[in-house]
């Protein structure tokens, strides 16, 4: 017979329960039990139950299982449970086997980061079992998922009236708020969490150009760079990431006493939420520019076969030396603060857009003004700008502004752009001129200006197109589709 893991338990049952216990679910049952809430707590492999029950089993109420059964069973009605383990395989292995031990009107939870195509599936499948599935994001890391995260449910109302309490007890809280919203049905929380992770890297990259600028265009030390930033926290720029920001570059290397990230090789690793961003907004035909630039940039930097061959065979360009004198220094990092600034509106901007074209294209609900309100904490792009952003939009859901296409066109940030851009302009102009690679600042500034133009040359592609294999084209003096006989005596056609 089994040993009986839940003997001191006896009749008591737990309201959550967490699957998987690496450092993330470890932290998250944590994070759960120091709230007052019973957890269930289950690992395919029994020894990391253990470590858990040993090192924090007196931080709170836990009931360990060693099988699948013995924890649903010890899961209270309607039971719910948290998976995080690995996304893909793993996960859907997890979710059968739990579905497979539970009753109609259960919930799982998948609080990995998996694919919001993949939550569309899962959740109908589920739906059809009779439990309810649900896809939530969760940022924040390991620290946010043990002192509180920013979470991104999705799922069905129902299975919101019993999750929403116990995300609410254990969320980041911000301005009195907790982080956590019912962002809409099936795959739309995971969604939202992609799109997050996609502004995360624009907003490191971004940051990452901020600092090259200053290292190599003026020659400042990685000290004097973090004393930066830590004045940049300070103001506009105010987040986790200028705030981390500053203390990376602050960090000296115990064995070499270099700056830390003088020893560190530059190359940026990416899991994959990124690529998802951009691939979704491709299909979506959303131009999320900033964020496409700073996926590609990490794949850059991942080049090293290219990059080796060019220390052998080098390409002619500036030395990257911006050529400022030392009286003009400090009027250049302000330059760069404000390109910072206004770049970052920008990836933000592409960031809501998207998210509006997915809500758009399955049906979601979602609202805007609580997704940024749930950035407030917990996560890693948290900052303090987010607040104009949920009270841009929260202000168009109360009637008090006209609606907009673009954060850019509301007011506020128009004028923060505005203000900015002529720093902006300066900075990518300059780092052209110096050599030193600036995709996300420029491709931002160049969506920017594509939104300001009143024509684009997409006029000529259109023709070309139609050339070479008569795709038609709009007419701006009458409706219709028309299509020129190229190969012919070049007249028009209306083709609808």
């Amino acid at each position: 017979m089994a040993e009986n893991t839940n003997a001191g338990n006896a009749g008591k049952k737990a309201n959550i329960g967490v699957v998987g216990l690496a450092v993330m679910g470890s932290n998250l049952a944590r994070n759960l039990a120091h709230h007052g809430n019973t957890v269930a707590v289950f690992n395919r492999t029994y020894a990391r139950t253990e470590t858990l029950m040993k090192e924090h089993g007196t931080e709170g109420d836990f009931i360990p299982a060693k099988t699948i059964e013995e924890f649903v069973a010890s899961l209270s009605k309607p039971r719910t449970a948290i998976i995080m383990v690995k996304a893909g395989a793993p996960t859907d292995a997890m979710i059968e086997a739990l579905a497979d031990a539970m009753e109609p009107g259960d919930i799982i939870v998948d609080g990995g980061n998996s694919f919001y195509k993949d939550t569309i599936r899962r959740e109908k499948a589920i739906r059809a079992r009779g439990l309810h599935f649900v896809g939530c994001g969760i940022s924040g890391g390991e620290e946010g998922a043990l002192n509180g995260p920013s979470m991104m449910p999705g799922g069905t109302e129902e299975s919101w009236k019993t999750l929403g309490p116990i995300l609410k007890s254990i969320a980041a809280v911000a301005e009195g708020e907790p982080c956590v919203t019912h962002i809409g049905t099936d795959g739309a929380g995971h969604f939202v969490k992609m799109v997050h992770n996609g502004i995360e890297y624009a907003d490191m990259q971004l940051i990452g150009e901020s600092y090259d600028l200053l290292r190599r265009g003026l020659g400042m030390t990685p000290q004097q760079i973090g004393d930066v930033f830590d004045e940049w926290n300070k103001g506009d720029l105010n987040s986790y990431l200028v705030e981390i920001t500053s203390e990376v570059l602050h960090q000296v290397d115990a064995k070499t006493g270099k700056p830390f990230v003088d020893i560190v090789v530059d190359k940026a690793g990416m899991k994959g939420t990124g690529t998802w961003t951009v691939q979704t907004a491709l299909s979506l035909a959303v131009p999320v520019t900033g964020i496409a630039e700073a996926v590609f940039s990490r794949g850059l930097s991942g080049m090293s076969e290219q990059r080796a061959e060019n220390a052998r065979t080098p390409l002619t360009g500036p030395n990257g030396d911006l050529g400022i004198d030392d009286a003009d220094k400090a009027a250049f990092v302000e330059a760069v603060r404000q390109a910072l600034y206004a770049s970052k509106i920008v990836a933000y901007a592409q960031g809501f857009d998207e998210i509006q074209a997915g809500a758009k294209e399955y049906g979601w609900k979602i609202d805007l003004g609580a997704v940024a309100r749930i950035w407030r904490g917990g996560c890693i792009i948290r900052a303090k700008f987010l607040n104009r952003i949920s009270e841009a939009y929260d202000n168009v859901a109360a009637g008090k502004q006209e609606a907009f296409s673009s954060l850019l066109f509301d007011d506020y940030f128009t004028k923060a752009v505005e203000s900015a851009q002529e720093a902006w302009r300066e900075v990518v102009a300059k780092a052209a001129l110096a050599g030193i690679p600036v995709p996300a600042f420029s491709s931002s500034l160049s969506y920017y200006d594509g939104l300001r133009s009143k024509r684009l040359p997409a006029a000529l592609i259109q023709g070309q197109r139609d050339f070479f294999g008569a795709h038609t084209y709009g007419r701006v003096d009458q409706p219709g589709a028309f299509h020129t006989l190229w190969s012919g005596d070049r007249s028009e056609i209306q083709t609808a």
